[in-house]
């Protein structure tokens, strides 16, 4: 019992000692090395206080971020977006008979009460050109109004006056009397590539201010290709949302600058929209702020492209001989017109215009369109086998009841 007793005091003197010994190590350690625990306490101090400051850095950057493009482009032009609101005054069809008083005396409570005029409502967008009041939007949209009302986004209300209407290519100048209004400004549309970003703004469906976003799906579309023959643009395809009310409303870049003027659908097709080139919409709107209309180019020529399919028809259901290959083959002469002046014929192909090969209609059409009235268009043609070359006066294109006579 002692010697355990005693062993226990042993041991736990021992311990005492080694424990004594380790704190007079540490505390030796400690005393002769007091710089290396500053050290690792202040490394330890500056490393959370350096992570501490990139953490403010990275959240001070983040708040500091601008906005995206699409805000700041809608930021940009957004005021110089307008709605337009246009209505006009129509006759209604109503049977004379309706109006006969033999008539009415027998049945004059079932006649129903037409009126004889009714008022069309129609509504669409447009944008500010120049800061004292000069709109543009597409003719459709205004194109016969009596009355044409152009709202700002601050909505502010103005009165607009119609300059000039071009049904062809589906533009039109609206001006309102105001001043130091914000203007767009205007991208090069020659230059635009597909895949380039693209921004709608405008009044879909009577909701103002709606802003779409997509890519230019692809350039140089014809009016054919878009089911609008009778238009006279190579358009821009684009698949940011157009709708109804939005026609006449811009097309913009990422820069904030203007590429188009929206204005068609293609009916239950999704992600397909189509604008005015904005280079062609200017010059248009050059001519019918001077003179309130636009003298179009004309041959007066109607014209189809020649395929091994076109050459089989031709010579079963109309016993035409078609030797050319390639070209676009002229089908009918307008009478009177610069070609039949100038000797073109039903039959003949055309090969080449101004010295530029061509194998569609619309190359035929925009090489016109390029050209100024009165000028001479020399057109490379192949006519019974045999090379010729005719030089076209080009001549203004007369309205529809001109080419009725």
């Amino acid at each position: 019992m002692k010697q355990s007793t005693l062993w226990k005091k042993a041991t736990t003197s021992l311990s005492l000692v080694i424990l004594g010994g380790g704190i007079a190590l540490g505390g030796n350690y400690l005393i002769n090395s007091p710089q290396s625990f500053a050290k690792d306490t202040t490394d330890s101090r500056t490393a959370f206080k350096a992570e501490t400051v990139a953490q403010k850095e990275v959240e001070e950057v983040a708040v500091a971020v601008p906005q995206n493009y699409v805000s700041d482009v809608v930021n940009q032009v957004g005021d110089s977006v307008v709605r337009i609101d246009a209505s006009r005054t129509v006759s209604t069809n109503v049977p004379a008979i309706y109006n006969d008083p033999f008539f009415r005396q027998f049945f004059g409570s079932q006649i129903p009460n037409t009126p004889s005029k009714q008022i069309q409502r129609g509504f669409g967008s447009g944008f500010v050109v120049s800061s004292d009041g000069l709109i543009l939007t597409n003719a459709h949209v205004v194109d016969g109004s009596d009355n044409v009302k152009v709202t700002l986004k601050n909505g502010r209300t103005f009165e607009g006056q119609v300059m000039g209407t071009d049904p062809l290519t589906d533009v039109a100048v609206i001006k309102i009397e105001a001043e130091n209004l914000p203007a767009v400004t205007f991208a090069d549309s020659e230059q635009l590539q597909p895949g380039e970003w693209a921004i709608a703004i405008g009044n879909p469906l009577g909701l103002d201010n709606t802003v779409t976003t997509g890519i230019v799906s692809a350039t140089g579309r014809s009016s054919a290709q878009v089911g609008v023959a009778d238009k006279r643009v190579s358009f821009i395809q684009t698949d940011a949302a157009i709708n109804p009310g939005n026609s006449g409303g811009p097309l913009l870049n990422a820069k904030g600058e203007v590429i188009g003027i929206n204005t068609a659908i293609i009916q239950n097709a999704q992600g397909i929209g189509f604008a005015i080139p904005v280079n062609t919409a200017r010059n248009i709107a050059e001519e019918l702020i001077a003179k309130g209309k636009v003298d179009h180019p004309f041959l007066g020529i109607q014209m189809l492209t020649i395929t091994p399919e076109l050459k089989e028809q031709l010579k079963t259901s109309q016993n035409i001989g078609v030797e050319a290959e390639s070209g676009i083959l002229i089908v009918d002469v307008v009478p009177n017109s610069p070609a039949n002046k100038a000797g073109l014929r039903a039959g003949d192909v055309i090969q080449t215009i101004a010295g530029q090969t061509v194998t569609q209609p619309d190359e035929v059409q925009q090489a016109v369109e390029k050209t100024k009235v009165g000028d001479k268009l020399t057109l490379g043609l192949q006519r019974d086998a045999k090379q010729a070359n005719i030089a076209v006066t080009v001549g203004i294109l007369p309205t529809s009841n001109q080419l009725q006579r």
